[in-house]
């Protein structure tokens, strides 16, 4: 299975580790940060959304794994294998989902208002695979921080407490960078 054609496969694996070294450093700038996990940061999930909108959702999920793996390394809040798996590598693989944008701009639209909605598709597949993943590790993991709560509920409000808050920034600024971002796409291919 090849993710990206030979030819690309260095500006791939360049722009990658770019991607990932910025969501690192924007990771470290913390807006809010939740008692158990997970933090509102300054955009740190919108390189490895990138990666997948630019490169497709194969090479996104991979950025995203490896992305993940580091993030586990780095702010480790591990209290079990299964855990682990679905807290960084699948939950931050997750993120790139955002290449079905790729596949619903095979689609041929015409007006700039559904572009924005794909681009806005691929934000929102990308994170809620992101939040399922950190519901599942939180309901059975965690439900003992639920007290009285259902621990579904729990760890849904838990979980999308912080992670609403990064969709809306991530919207926001890939919207107002599309039009760089498309500009910088077809200069290059």
């Amino acid at each position: 299975m090849i993710l990206v054609a030979k030819k690309e496969k260095v500006r791939f694996m360049a722009e990658g580790g770019i991607m990932i070294a910025l969501a690192t450093i924007l990771s470290m700038f913390k807006i809010y940060e939740a008692p158990f996990g997970g933090s509102v940061t300054a955009g740190s999930m919108i390189p490895i959304i990138l990666i997948g909108i630019r490169w497709g959702t194969l090479p996104g999920l991979l950025v995203g794994v490896v992305y993940g793996l580091l993030q586990a390394v780095l702010e480790p809040y591990i209290v079990h294998p299964i855990q682990f798996l679905l807290d960084y590598p699948i939950a931050f693989g997750l993120l790139g989902l955002s290449g079905f944008y790729k596949n619903i701009k095979s689609i041929k639209i015409g007006s700039k208002t559904l572009e924005y909605v794909g681009v806005i598709l691929g934000i929102f597949i990308a994170i809620l695979g992101r939040f399922i993943s950190h519901v599942l590790a939180g309901v059975v993991f965690f439900s003992e921080n639920a007290g009285d709560i259902n621990s579904w509920l729990y760890s849904l409000g838990y979980n999308g407490s912080y992670l609403a808050l990064e969709l809306i920034i991530s919207v926001i600024i890939i919207i107002l960078l599309w039009k760089p971002i498309k500009t910088y796409n077809k200069e290059i291919r």
